[in-house]
């Protein structure tokens, strides 16, 4: 059981390796939209909705050290907003409609989803493009329609939902990764 956890993960980060020009496009967004003071809006369903949640923390908190808080949003963070507009509008509204009240052109929305396929990011990516932002994904399987969807997006092929999540979240911790100080160098 252990060991075919860890080929599928094995095989979801070859995946990884193979793509990394897309995983350096996806490191280089989101730094670009900081450095230019813009907002990095986040949002997923299910494990990946925990993904987007993580990121926005790390970004909003901290990531290894202290360091200036960066502005970011998880829209999937506030059940009183999803439970409104999914009573209102439908679940599909759920993250456009708070797309279309948040964000400006130097903002990025972020999507999180192992399928590509969700009609709700579908929706957030459209609304994000509707205001200028930019438009990230964080995509698996063939990347679906949210890929032709987003400016810049790194899929990892294969049908794990899991084994995806795990490297998306080595992906979150690239981007988190370029606003930490340079590590001291061991003096031992």
């Amino acid at each position: 059981m252990i060991a075919d956890r860890r080929a599928r993960l094995d095989q979801a980060m070859a995946g990884l390796d193979e793509r990394n020009p897309d995983l350096v496009a996806v490191v280089e967004a989101v730094g670009d939209i900081v450095r230019r003071g813009g907002r990095i809006v986040t949002c997923g369903n299910g494990g990946s909705a925990a993904e987007a949640l993580h990121l926005s923390e790390e970004l909003v908190g901290r990531y290894r050290t202290d360091r200036p808080s960066i502005a970011s949003i998880c829209l999937n963070a506030d059940p009183t907003a999803i439970t409104c507009i999914a009573n209102d509008f439908g679940f599909e509204a759920v993250f456009s409609r708070q797309c279309e009240s948040l964000l400006a052109p130097d903002d990025g929305l972020v999507v999180f989803s192992t399928s590509g396929r969700s009609p709700n990011l579908l929706a957030a990516l459209e609304a994000a493009g509707d205001r200028g932002a930019t438009r990230i994904g964080f995509l698996g399987g063939d990347g679906g329609p949210a890929e032709a969807l987003c400016d810049v997006s790194i899929v990892i092929p294969g049908p794990d939902s899991a084994a995806i999540q795990e490297a998306h979240q080595f992906i979150m911790h690239a981007c988190c990764e370029q606003f930490e100080p340079a590590p001291e160098p061991d003096r031992r």
